[in-house]
């Protein structure tokens, strides 16, 4: 059933709004034969595109195995729903058309009789349809953020640029809004803006569930799958964390597992290979995570599918208070010379600075086997963050972008309460793409500037405020945010707190709640305030304040802004540092106050642009 596991649903074909169940004549309809307290049997008719699953998310998994004409295809995990129903996700019945099709359901849930088990809402809502609506019913999706168009998301991998398009594939359970059936989700873009939601890349299979992992373009055919070829490379996660290949002939719309798999297994749990192409000795390099071991290992091969372990970074070194996942190596010059250096992504959980998941990294040199870290003046190997805030995690780079560019996106999430912000038909959005470059700091040492890719100035609309320049003291500035789309705009601001200790810039919104920005002049820092954004109750670890260095001494700092119906990323002007925080006010934020403390200072200038998508 191999060709089955290939078709999913894709999103030109579910754009269309749900109008309700088919209506089925007495032969076509679900039949429902209970078994037992905790076991149903389903017979779905051969007709309609789509079973609508009802789920309910605070209720636990039911494993549903999928038989085909008797033949077990796959096992998912769905919460059914018990008592309501809080939304719907579709099994596509396209590829089984002309089969027959049975669900066998098994429920965790003990009861005390069949009549009991009879009861749960998921019997009586379970429906036949030829479409599923994909229509934002959540206020708080992004307007201009990668989200999928239902289920849960984590990690952003195998990520690639061919031919004009942008591949985004991500961590994404298809059946539900909370971690469970991990497959390669897919998402592709001309402009990185506007997102197109493809069908599943790839599936669980009998090794596992599908975790993250790479793509890369075989330009030379080396792995034996065709020139050109799209080659990915993942972690299969069942009882073990295995690494799998699967190729694809068709830019990465459907992939072939390679019948070989596994082609690196290890005594202990590693995971998120992560392949580039060493052109200078004609060969592959990979990196994966040794996750519980804190280190990063790395790898060559001629072919991709055997690998040659060659040295390993990590023991002792860095941030150490979680596993390390996700990594990503890759060379830089360094603005302003014409010094290449190395960076190494290594993304941890927990032992963020902040709580939770992060993103630090090191810059330093590669021979082609062996990473070695840049030291300080005191020799030691300092810690860095790519990130500044509670909500950047997995940051990865496309391969073969244009241009030479190094562009990067993350999970704008944390683990510390991934699960239980206040979303249901999704969970998760992506930050904004980056490009990530290289500078030297006035400490000596070398740093990664982090900025929105060019590609974001075309979000801007109107400029619903522009000046060129105001005084301000301990009396607030009130500039009013944009009405259109809940408030989400983009600020530009420059401040001059030459002559004050610190500038604050607060966003409010009717509800009284607000984010609080404090510019720290001498201390060269900027924080975010978070603790009374709005809704902050879900989870403990929520309420945060946040600060960044800023790398400056002159008292100027120029800020871009980027607020979404749930999110603010801050940017320094020249990328010196990123800040992305989630946010969920109970009304949009509706103006930008800046006010001085300890002296006057002077706002050089302001732009706020209302967002514009298609």
């Amino acid at each position: 059933m191999k060709k089955l596991s290939k078709t999913a649903i894709s999103a030109i074909a579910i754009t269309a709004a749900l109008s309700g169940p088919m209506q089925l004549n007495a032969a076509e309809e679900v039949k429902i034969e209970h078994l037992g307290t905790r076991n149903t049997l389903v017979r779905v008719p051969d007709a309609g595109k789509y079973l609508l699953l009802p789920v309910q998310d605070s209720n636990d998994d039911a494993k549903i195995n999928v038989l085909v004409d008797g033949k077990l295809d796959k096992t998912i995990n769905v919460r059914l729903a018990k008592s309501k129903v809080d939304y719907y996700v579709p099994f596509d019945l396209t590829p089984y058309k002309g089969h027959d099709l049975v669900l066998t359901v098994v429920t965790s849930q003990d009861r005390s009789s069949v009549r009991e088990a009879k009861d749960d809402a998921c019997w009586s809502n379970l429906t036949i349809s030829d479409t599923f609506d994909t229509a934002n019913r959540e206020k708080y999706r992004p307007l201009f953020h990668h989200t999928p168009l239902w289920g849960w998301m984590n990690d952003p991998n195998g990520m690639f640029y061919k031919d004009g398009v942008w591949h985004l594939y991500f961590q994404h359970n298809p059946y539900g809004s909370k971690w469970q059936n991990l497959s390669w989700g897919h998402s592709t873009s001309t402009d990185l803006i506007n997102w197109e939601q493809q069908p599943e890349a790839l599936e669980p299979d009998g090794l596992g569930m599908i975790f993250s992992g790479s793509s890369a373009v075989d330009r030379t055919g080396s792995a034996g799958f065709g020139k050109d070829a799209v080659v990915a490379m993942y972690t299969s996660a069942a009882e073990s964390q295995i690494q799998s290949l699967a190729w694809s002939d068709d830019n990465g719309a459907t992939f072939t597992t390679y019948p070989g798999n596994p082609v690196l297994t290890l005594e202990s749990e590693a995971r998120d290979p992560n392949m580039f192409r060493d052109e200078k000795n004609n060969r592959w390099v990979l990196t994966l995570a040794h996750a519980l071991e804190h280190e990063m290992l790395i790898f060559t091969s001629p072919d991709m599918k055997t690998w040659t372990l060659e040295s390993a970074f990590g023991k002792g070194i860095g941030a150490q208070g979680g596993v390390w996942e996700c990594p990503d190596l890759f060379e830089l010059t360094v603005d302003g010379s014409g010094e290449k250096k190395w960076v190494l992504l290594c993304n941890l959980n927990p032992g963020g600075i902040f709580g939770g998941s992060a993103t630090q990294y090191f810059v330093g040199d590669f021979d082609g086997k062996t990473f070695t870290a840049d030291t300080d003046a005191e020799g030691n190997i300092p810690t860095k963050w790519l990130d500044f805030g509670k909500d950047h995690y997995a940051a990865v780079s496309w391969s073969d972008a244009p241009d030479n560019r190094r562009t990067l996106i993350g999970w704008m999430s944390n683990w510390q309460y991934a699960a239980e912000v206040p979303t249901l038909q999704f969970r998760s959005a992506n930050t904004l793409p980056r490009e990530i470059g290289l500078f030297k700091a006035g400490d000596g040492q070398i740093y990664a500037s982090y900025s929105p890719s060019p590609e974001l100035l075309a979000l801007r609309d109107r400029a619903v405020t522009k000046s060129r320049g105001f005084n301000i003291g301990s009396k607030p500035r009130r500039i009013a945010l944009p009405s259109e789309n809940d408030g989400v705009c983009e600020i530009v601001i420059t401040l001059n707190g030459q002559k004050a200790d610190s500038i604050d810039l607060e966003l409010q919104n009717e509800a009284g709640e607000k984010v609080v920005m404090t510019y720290n002049v001498s201390g060269n820092s900027l924080s975010f305030d978070r603790r009374n954004s709005g809704v902050t109750d879900f989870s403990h670890d929520f309420p945060a304040v946040t600060t960044a260095p800023t790398f400056n001494s002159d008292g100027k700092l120029c800020l871009r802004i980027f607020i979404d119906r749930s999110s603010i990323e801050v940017f320094e002007s020249d990328g010196k540092f990123a800040m992305t925080n989630l946010v969920f006010p109970t009304k949009p934020y509706s103006s930008l106050s800046v006010s001085a403390k300890g002296g006057k200072a002077r706002v050089d200038g302001i732009e706020v642009y209302s967002i514009k998508v298609k």
